[in-house]
C-alpha cells in the first residue's frame, strides 16, 4: 500500500474502488485528484472449457472489504472526511441475481465467449449483413451507436448463454448485473445500472447522451424479460447511503454517500484528463483501448468502434477495445517463464515485470527479427475475430529468451498500431499524442516503444495505475457538487513524455508490414483450427 507523508484534518476525501480484470485496489483522493493511501489485491479468473472465463463475486467482494478497512485505518484519516464512496469496475461482465441480491452463479467475464453460437442463432434473420438480421441492425445502430459483439464477449451473449444453458438460473434470476452494478447493490442494496454499464446490454435508446432510457423494441430484440434489466441511473447519481453492515465491517459512517459510478474505460477518461474532444487516452491494462471523448453518437460496424454513453454530460466517449495487452506479459511470467511445474515448483518470484523491463531495454528495436502476434483469447477491433490465437514468428537459434521478451512487447504495441488509422477516421482528426495510463503505462520502455511504433508522442500519467481511482473520486465529487470535470481535468498530473526516435519508427514501420501480411495469411488458418467443430485450440481447461 502507497500512503502519503501528510494528512490534512479538513480535507474530504472519497474512497475509490478500482476492480479491474487483474485484481480490486481501493484508494483515497481528495478533491484536487491527490491519492492520500491505495491498496490493491489480485482476483483470480477461471478459464473454462469452450472459451469460457469466470471470477467469483464474493472474491470481490471480499477484497474489497479487507484493503478498504486496511487502507483506512493505515491512512489515518478521519472516517468523517469521506465524504463518498465511487467504483469503477471492469465492464461487459454478467452476474445473475436474486430478489436477495445474492449471486446465482459465478461472474460471466468481458473474455468469456461461450455466448456467441447462441448469440449469432439470436442474431440472424431472413435478410443478413455481416451477420445479423439487418432490420435489427438497423435499430441497434440508430438508437444505440452499436451491436451485440459477434464474439459473444458482451452481457448480450452471456444473458443468452444463461437463458439457453441454466433455464433454472435464468428462472429464479431477478436482476441480470454488470460489474459495477453488482458492487452498488452490495453498497447500498440498490438494483441499478448506469448509463455506461448497461451499455453493452444493447437494450437503451442512447441518442439523448443525458437521457439513456431503455427502448421497448431493443428488449424485445435482446431475448431477455424486460424486468430482468434494472433501473437506470447516471454516473454521477448519489444512490443511497452505505449499508449499516458494510459500514462497520469497513469503519466508515453508514452516512457516507455511495454515487454510482463508472466502468473502467469511462473512469480511465476522467483521470487521464483527456476532457477535450479529440484528446485520446490509451489504457494498457490486462486489455488494452484507446478512447477520446466526442460531441455526438457515432458507429463503425465494421471495425468495432463506437461512441458510446460516458459520465461527462452532453458527450459520448469513443472506446476501441483490444483484448489482449498487458496479459500477455502476465502470460509469459505465469505460464511460460515461472510455471509451477515439475521443472520449477518452489521459486520464489523476483519483481518479474521491473526485470522485464530492463531485457526489453537492452534489445534492440525490431527484435532481431521475431515478431509476437499477441492474440491470446481473440481479438475486437479492428477486426472481431474470436478464433484469433497468439503466436511467435520467425525464431531462430539467434534468438533468446531475452528477446522474446522485447517481442511480447512490440507484438503489443504493434497490435495497438492496427488500430490507430481506424481511431483517427472514426475522429476526423490526427492523433498528436497519447496519453498512456494503467499497468503497462508504469514501463518506461514500453512507453518508448510505444512512441516508436505509432510514431507520436507518448504522455505518462505521473501514476498511470491510479487513473480509474480518480477517475471515479472526479465522477464523485462532481456527483455531490463539489467541483466540475473540467476543474478536475485541469488538475491532472502527468510524467515524461517519450518521443517517437525516427530511426527506430522506420525499423517499426517494416514490422507493420510483416504483422499486417502474418495477420492476412494467418487468420483463415485460426478459424479452420478455432472454430466449433475442430479439432484444434478449443475446449481446453487451463
Amino acid at each position: 500500500m502507497s500512503i502519503q507523508p501528510s494528512v490534512s484534518m479538513h480535507e474530504q476525501y472519497v474512497l475509490a474502488v478500482d476492480l479491474g480484470t487483474s485484481g480490486c485496489k481501493t484508494a483515497l483522493v481528495s478533491r484536487d485528484g491527490v491519492v492520500l493511501a491505495w491498496k490493491y489485491r489480485e482476483i483470480t479468473t477461471h478459464l473454462l472449457p469452450g472459451e469460457g472465463a469466470e471470477q467469483v463475486p464474493e472474491d470481490w467482494w471480499a477484497a474489497f472489504l479487507d484493503i478498504a478497512r486496511t487502507m483506512l485505518v493505515d491512512s489515518a484519516v478521519n472516517p468523517a472526511n469521506v465524504v463518498a464512496i465511487c467504483c469503477s469496475a471492469q465492464g461487459e461482465g454478467t452476474v445473475p441475481v436474486d430478489r436477495d441480491g445474492k449471486a446465482l452463479m459465478n461472474a460471466i467475464t468481458w473474455m468469456d465467449m461461450r455466448g456467441a453460437d447462441h448469440l449469432h442463432k439470436h442474431l440472424r434473420g431472413p435478410i443478413n449483413v455481416a451477420g445479423y438480421d439487418v432490420f435489427k441492425l438497423y435499430r441497434w445502430l440508430k438508437l444505440c451507436g452499436g451491436a451485440p459483439s459477434l464474439s459473444g464477449k458482451d452481457p448480450a451473449a452471456h444473458m443468452l448463454f444463461i437463458r439457453d444453458t441454466y433455464p433454472e438460473i435464468y428462472q429464479r434470476t431477478y436482476k441480470f448485473l454488470n460489474v459495477l452494478d453488482f458492487f452498488n447493490l452490495k453498497l447500498t442494496g440498490r438494483f441499478v445500472s448506469t448509463f455506461d454499464s448497461i451499455l453493452t446490454s444493447w437494450v437503451t435508446d442512447n441518442r439523448d447522451a443525458n437521457h439513456v432510457r431503455y427502448h421497448p423494441g431493443l428488449i424485445r430484440d435482446s431475448g431477455i424479460a424486460a424486468d430482468k434489466f434494472p433501473e437506470l441511473v447516471p454516473c454521477t447519481a448519489v444512490i443511497g447511503t452505505l449499508r449499516c453492515e458494510v459500514a462497520a465491517a469497513i469503519g466508515l459512517s453508514p452516512a457516507t454517500r455511495i454515487i454510482a459510478g463508472a466502468i473502467d474505460n469511462t473512469a480511465a477518461a476522467i483521470g487521464a484528463g483527456t476532457l477535450a474532444d479529440g484528446d485520446a487516452h490509451l489504457y494498457i491494462g490486462t486489455s488494452s483501448w484507446i478512447g477520446a471523448h466526442m460531441a455526438h453518437k457515432k458507429t463503425d460496424v465494421f471495425r468495432q468502434i463506437a461512441s458510446l454513453p460516458c459520465a461527462v454530460p452532453s458527450r459520448y466517449l469513443m472506446v476501441a477495445m483490444q483484448t489482449s495487452a498487458g496479459n500477455n506479459l502476465s502470460f509469459l511470467k505465469e505460464k511460460v517463464l515461472y510455471n509451477q511445474d515439475a521443472l520449477l515448483q518452489q521459486e520464489r518470484l523476483p519483481d518479474v515485470y521491473k526485470i522485464f523491463d530492463r531485457i526489453a531495454a537492452k534489445i534492440p528495436a525490431g527484435s532481431n527479427g521475431l515478431m509476437y502476434m499477441p492474440w491470446l483469447f481473440g481479438e475486437r477491433c479492428p477486426v472481431d475475430d474470436r478464433t484469433l490465437r497468439a503466436g511467435l514468428f520467425n525464431l531462430s537459434l539467434d534468438h533468446t529468451r531475452e528477446t522474446i521478451i522485447r517481442a511480447f512487447f512490440e507484438g503489443v504495441a504493434l497490435n495497438t498500431r492496427w488500430m490507430v488509422a481506424p481511431v483517427q477516421n472514426f475522429l476526423g482528426c490526427e492523433l498528436k499524442q497519447l496519453t498512456m495510463i494503467g499497468g503497462g503505462a508504469s514501463s518506461k520502455v514500453w512507453c518508448q516503444i510505444f512512441a516508436d511504433v505509432l510514431g507520436i508522442p507518448i504522455r505518462q500519467l505521473a501514476e498511470p495505475m491510479q487513473a480509474n481511482a480518480i477517475g471515479v473520486a472526479t465522477i464523485a465529487f462532481v456527483g455531490l457538487g463539489m467541483t466540475e470535470f473540467s476543474t478536475a481535468a485541469s488538475q491532472t498530473r502527468y510524467g515524461e513524455i517519450f518521443m517517437p526516435d525516427a530511426e527506430n519508427h522506420a525499423i517499426y514501420n517494416e514490422a507493420f508490414a510483416s504483422f499486417m501480411e502474418l495477420h492476412g495469411r494467418l487468420s483463415p488458418l485460426y478459424k479452420r483450427l478455432n472454430s466449433k467443430g475442430s479439432k484444434g485450440g478449443r475446449g481446453k481447461k487451463t
